[in-house]
C-alpha cells in the first residue's frame, strides 16, 4: 500500500522566503537598437561609470539587427547581470521598442536613451534625483535651453528638428522646449497606465507620452549637449517624417487616422500617378483602351504593393516566397476595393449628382477597404 506524503503549504504571492529575496534595480535604462553592434559595449561602460552607487540595469531592445547587435548584448549579459536583451522578431520601430522595454522593467524609474552615444549619460543621476524627490513625473533631456545645444546636427537635420519642434508645440499645445527629444526618464507607475494608448509606430515616443497624458504629468527639463555619432548610421529618413505627421493626425483624430493608414493613402496616391503613366504608355504602344487600362491597373497595384511592403508595413515586411503570395493577395484585395469604390460612388451619384463628391467618397471607401483587408490578410498586422 502506498503511503500518503504530507506536502508543505503552497507559497502564495508575497510569501517569498527571505533567503531568495534579492534587491531589484532602482533604475532601468531602455536602449532601443538597430544595427548598433559597435556601440553596445561602449554604452554599457559609460552607464557603469555614470551610475556608480545606483542599482541599475540596461535593457537593450533590438529589432533583430542583421549586424548581430543582439548577440553582442547577450555576450555582455552572460557576464554582467545588469544587462538584458529583448530581441524583437518581425517587429520594428523605436516607439514600440521603447514601450516593450519599459513594460518589461520592474524598476520604479525608467530612462530611455539612444545607443548612438549622442545622449549624455552623465545626466542620468541628476534626472533620477529629481524624480526621487517626488515632485516630478517626467524629466526630459533638452537641447534647446541654456546649457544645451544640438550643434552636432547637420544643417538639414537641425532645420528639420526645429521645424518639427515648432509644429508639435503649435498644434498640440505641448510646452516642452524639446518635445522631439529621445532622452528622458519617467516614473514607471505613471507610464504603465498610458502604455495601451501609445502608438507603437514612429520615433517620437516622448511626444506621444505627453500628448496622451493630457497635461497630467509634472515635467522637468534638464539641458544637455547633443553629441556626434561615432559609429553606425542614422535611422532618420522620409518614413520617420511621415510617422511624425501620422502621430499628430492620430492624436487629432482620436485614433481614426493612424501613421500606417496615412502612409497607405500616400502610397495609393502615388499609385494613381503610376496608373496614369502606365495607361498612357500602353496606349502609345497601340493597345486598345480596355487592355491598356488593365495594364495600368496591374502596374499600379504592383507598385503599391512594393512601396507598402517597403514603407507602410516595413515592420511586417514580406520576403522570399511570401512576397509572391502577398502580391497575389494584394491583387485580390485591390480588385474588390475597386468594385467597392465604384459601387459607393455610383450609389452616391445617383442620390446626389455631384461628380467630385461621389468620386471622393468612392476613393475613400476603396482606400479604407484596401487598407483594412491588406492589414488583416496580406501583412497580417495584429
Amino acid at each position: 500500500m502506498s503511503q500518503l506524503v504530507s506536502l508543505p503549504p503552497r507559497q502564495t504571492e508575497g510569501s517569498l522566503l527571505p533567503e531568495i529575496r534579492t534587491r531589484g534595480p532602482e533604475l532601468s535604462v531602455v536602449i532601443p537598437t538597430f544595427r548598433e553592434r559597435a556601440n553596445v559595449a561602449i554604452v554599457v561602460e559609460k552607464l557603469d561609470a555614470a551610475l556608480k552607487g545606483c542599482a541599475w540595469e540596461a535593457i537593450f531592445v533590438d529589432d533583430d539587427s542583421p549586424d548581430g547587435t543582439a548577440a553582442v548584448v547577450k555576450e555582455i549579459a552572460a557576464v554582467d547581470s545588469r544587462v538584458r536583451c529583448l530581441r524583437r522578431v518581425s517587429r520594428r520601430g523605436l516607439a514600440g521598442a521603447c514601450i516593450e522595454g519599459i513594460l518589461s522593467s520592474s524598476a520604479p524609474f525608467v530612462a530611455v536613451m539612444d545607443a548612438d552615444l549622442q545622449h549624455d549619460e552623465t545626466l542620468l543621476p541628476r534626472m533620477l534625483e529629481i524624480l526621487k524627490a517626488g515632485e516630478t513625473d517626467l524629466v526630459v533631456g533638452t537641447r534647446y535651453v541654456e546649457g544645451g545645444n544640438a550643434d552636432a546636427f547637420s544643417k538639414g537635420r537641425g532645420a528639420a528638428s526645429r521645424f518639427a519642434t515648432w509644429l508639435s508645440r503649435t498644434f498640440t499645445g505641448v510646452k516642452l522646449s524639446d518635445p522631439m527629444s529621445g532622452f528622458f526618464m519617467i516614473r514607471r507607475d505613471v507610464f504603465d497606465p498610458l502604455a495601451a494608448s501609445l502608438s507603437t509606430q514612429g520615433f517620437k515616443i516622448l511626444l506621444d507620452i505627453v500628448i496622451t497624458a493630457k497635461g497630467r504629468l509634472r515635467v522637468s527639463e534638464q539641458a544637455y549637449v547633443f553629441g556626434a555619432r561615432q559609429h553606425g548610421e542614422s535611422k532618420l529618413d522620409a518614413q520617420v517624417a511621415l510617422d511624425f505627421v501620422g502621430l499628430l493626425l492620430t492624436k487629432f483624430s482620436g485614433g481614426a487616422v493612424t501613421p500606417r493608414f496615412l502612409s497607405f493613402v500616400l502610397v495609393g496616391a502615388l499609385g494613381l500617378v503610376v496608373h496614369l503613366a502606365a495607361l498612357d504608355a500602353a496606349l502609345t504602344l497601340g493597345l486598345q483602351f480596355t487592355f491598356a487600362y488593365i495594364v495600368g491597373a496591374l502596374t499600379a497595384m504592383t507598385s503599391n504593393f512594393l512601396f507598402n511592403n517597403a514603407l507602410t508595413y516595413r515592420d511586417k515586411r514580406l520576403t522570399g516566397g511570401a512576397m509572391i503570395t502577398g502580391l497575389l493577395g494584394f491583387y485580390a484585395v485591390s480588385a474588390v476595393g475597386l468594385l467597392t469604390g465604384v459601387g459607393t460612388a455610383s450609389w452616391l451619384y445617383a442620390y446626389q449628382p455631384v461628380w467630385w463628391l461621389a468620386g471622393f467618397a468612392g476613393a475613400v471607401m476603396g482606400a479604407v477597404w484596401n487598407y483594412s483587408m491588406s492589414t488583416l490578410f496580406v501583412w497580417r498586422v495584429k
